[in-house]
């Protein structure tokens, strides 16, 4: 009787032990960790394993110091002890803890040094994987597998290759690995040489062949082999689809996702990339709101997707939706929405991601230092995208060609002349885009003599062509100056084709100095480079109606409607109460707060009369009477932006206005005359460049 009670109490203890190891397990891999203790500490009988449970739960949740801490108290340890103790600190990339263990173990088996053979391969330290593989008493086809994985890792396939075919067993996970890898480097014969000789085939192995030829652009093959796959899994699908997306095959991948039966994440958020660059935001969108298992790159494609596509408002929106959801916003989706800041002039959401950017440490990276000088640059904030560029180094091309074109923009030439110069004296090698910043400057700024030595010296000194970008800067700087003839005579004498942008520039330099002649020339080229363009038309209309030649307006006018050529309308915005602003030229869609904008606008006028503004009524292009016109020059979508500034933003803070189109004559006299009377600054971004507008003065000495 007593030794039936005694077998009884053993078995309790027994299977108490086993329900709480249980519990540990149970706890850990929910990342409960003091629950875990909690069950480990109230044991009454804590055998090996309910040791090796609790120390495998405290390296699971990465806190390795508590976990060694408990088995330095183990009472006895086993070697499933050690080798956990080795693959916890592998597990928290702690390869070097790991080899110490390793070295003072008792004794080891093949467990312990595939262990530690593992751990080495994956922190990329293979040349010391190998020393210990090839020291191994016994290895198994786990050490094999891993060991030829970290050799294909290092791209070594050949080696990989001899150690394969040493081998003495292969499994399907030694011969997938091995397709793998020679896939990897686009040597799909051998692949499938092993393919096909495989005496037993699984999904993984038929994937792997399948995304093997997609991602070498075989995608063709990709697909026959994916159709006669004998089973297909989440991962198959999602693996083709997402090459066809890859490779621009945006229609295919579409069909493929429309029969796929599970829809994956990965492969919704490839799609959702992909047909919304393709120009299909809609039905982007819509894969994204049906989508119930969102992670952050999904809100990062659509986010990007409306920024590519110039859908800003809907971009900041799921930005916001994003947090609200519980998502942090990763780096992608900051980029994203920084570039959105920068094409909106939105300075105060700008400085807001900014913030972000430094709590999560990203501020240091010279790519993110970059967009933000971007930003605040076009957002009109010159003095915080220097204080970026100042105090990072080392600076890369990209971040000086960010503030040369900074400067350019704002019509600072000197300063950006300098900066070049500096940067050539550091030895950085300037390249096209540097060329492109530093001849704009010098075009916006009149600095002619300038742009032509630093345009010859491309060739002469820095054995570089000039690009169709760089003829365009020199067309601009010599038309802005008058020089039409020599601007015409370099088109003619061009090494390349000259484009739409080459004879835009010439057309806009024909419109500043109304020179008729020339300026048909140039629109007859646009027209045919760019017949659906409504640019050429809309400059030859103002040079017609500004010598009065209502006539060859009504024919332009008659020439546009019979191609269905339309107009793009005059747009600005601004940013109140943290909201971005849309404002449009005319009446068509008036602001909610129209009536007292207006009513800004009248109190203005006599101020602005009184200054010595004098209404130009030949940029509002039509043929109407005087008074009619001057009435339409109050609508033009600038004056309304900044209207609505007065109305809305304090006294001190700038007002800063974007257009999508160039500013017209007269509205630059009005705003410089309003920046005057009211006491503001000004910050008006157009098309071409910056105004600041500050007592009665803009930056671009009416150089624009």
């Amino acid at each position: 009787m007593h030794r039936l009670f005694f077998v009884q109490c053993r078995n309790y203890c027994y299977t108490h032990a086993i329900a709480s190891n249980s519990q540990i397990s149970h706890f850990a891999r929910l990342g409960q960790v003091q629950n875990a203790r909690r069950v480990f500490d109230e044991m009454p009988n804590k055998n090996v394993t309910s040791w090796n449970s609790i120390i495998t739960g405290y390296f699971q949740n990465h806190q390795p110091n508590e976990g060694q801490c408990l088995f330095d108290q183990m009472p006895e340890r086993n070697i499933v002890s050690w080798n956990g103790l080795i693959s916890g600190y592998v597990k928290n990339r702690m390869v070097k803890e790991a080899r110490k263990v390793f070295d003072k173990m008792p004794q080891r088996n093949v467990i312990s040094w595939t262990a530690m053979v593992r751990g080495y391969v994956e922190e990329g330290f293979v040349e010391e994987a190998e020393t210990l593989f090839w020291q191994m008493p016994g290895k198994n086809v786990v050490s094999w597998t891993v060991m030829i994985g970290g050799l294909i890792q290092e791209r070594r396939v050949d080696e990989a290759r001899r150690l394969y075919d040493m081998m003495p067993v292969k499994d399907v996970v030694v011969r997938t690995n091995m397709i793998c890898g020679y896939c990897q480097e686009g040597r799909l014969d051998e692949a499938r040489d092993l393919f096909d000789h495989m005496p037993k085939k699984n999904v993984v192995s038929w994937t792997a062949m399948v995304s093997g030829y997609a991602q070498n652009g075989k995608l063709d093959i990709a697909r026959k082999l994916f159709e006669v796959m004998p089973e297909k899994n989440e991962i198959s699908w999602t693996a083709i689809i997402i090459s066809y997306v890859q490779y621009g095959r945006f229609e295919e991948a579409w069909k493929l996702f429309e029969v796929m039966p599970v829809r994956t994440t990965p492969a919704c958020n490839a799609i959702i990339l992909g047909i919304g660059q393709n120009g299909e935001v809609a039905k982007a969108r819509m894969v994204f709101d049906l989508l119930k298992e969102k992670d952050d790159a999904t809100w990062s494609a659509m986010i990007k997707v409306y920024e590519r596509k110039g859908y800003e408002l809907e971009a900041l929106d799921l930005f916001h939706r994003m947090q609200v959801d519980g998502f942090r916003p990763n780096f992608p989706s900051l980029i994203s929405i920084l570039s959105i800041c920068a094409s909106l002039a939105s300075l105060n959401y700008g400085t807001e991601i900014h913030a972000q950017l430094i709590r999560t440490d990203c501020d240091d990276d010279v790519y993110v230092s970059s967009v933000l000088i971007t930003m605040y640059i076009k957002c009109g904030d010159f003095v915080k995208a220097k204080l970026i560029f100042d105090r990072f180094s080392p600076k890369d091309v990209v971040m000086w060609n960010s503030i040369i074109t900074g400067y350019a923009q704002h019509g600072l030439g000197d300063e950006a002349l300098e900066v070049f110069r500096e940067m050539c004296s550091l030895g950085i090698t300037p390249d096209e885009v540097t060329f492109v910043g530093v001849l704009s400057a010098c075009s916006y700024t009149g600095k002619v003599k300038e742009g032509q030595d630093i345009f010859e010296s491309m060739n002469s000194k820095y054995q570089m062509e000039p690009g169709i970008a760089h003829y365009a800067c020199m067309v601009d700087m010599l038309g802005r100056a008058g020089r039409l003839n020599e601007a015409m005579d370099m088109i003619n004498k061009m090494t390349v084709e000259a484009d739409a942008i080459i004879w835009g520039s010439l057309m806009g330099a024909c419109r500043m100095h109304m020179n008729l002649d020339l300026a048909e020339v140039a629109a007859k080229k646009l027209l045919q480079l760019e017949p659906q363009n409504s640019g050429p038309y809309v400059l030859l209309s103002n040079i017609y109606a500004s010598k009065g030649m209502w006539a060859d307006v009504a024919s332009l006018r008659k020439s546009m409607q019979s191609r269905e050529v339309v107009k793009s309308p005059g747009c600005s915005w601004l940013e109140a109460d943290k909201e971005v602003h849309m404002f449009t030229g005319g009446q068509s869609m008036p602001h909610p707060e129209h009536e007292s904008i207006l009513k800004i606008l009248e109190k203005l006028s006599p101020m602005l009369r009184e200054a010595g503004y004098i209404p130009d009524g030949s940029f509002a292009l039509h043929d109407v009477e005087e008074e009619e016109k001057l009435h339409s020059l109050n609508y033009h979508s600038e004056k309304l932006a900044v209207a609505y500034g007065l109305l809305k933003l304090p006294e001190g803070m700038p007002i800063r206005v974007m257009k999508n189109l160039r500013v017209c004559g007269d509205c630059h006299s009005a705003i410089k005359l309003i920046a005057k009377v009211t006491g503001r600054e000004i910050i008006l971004r157009d098309a071409n460049r910056f105004h600041h507008f500050k007592d009665g003065v803009c930056s671009c000495k009416d150089f624009w």
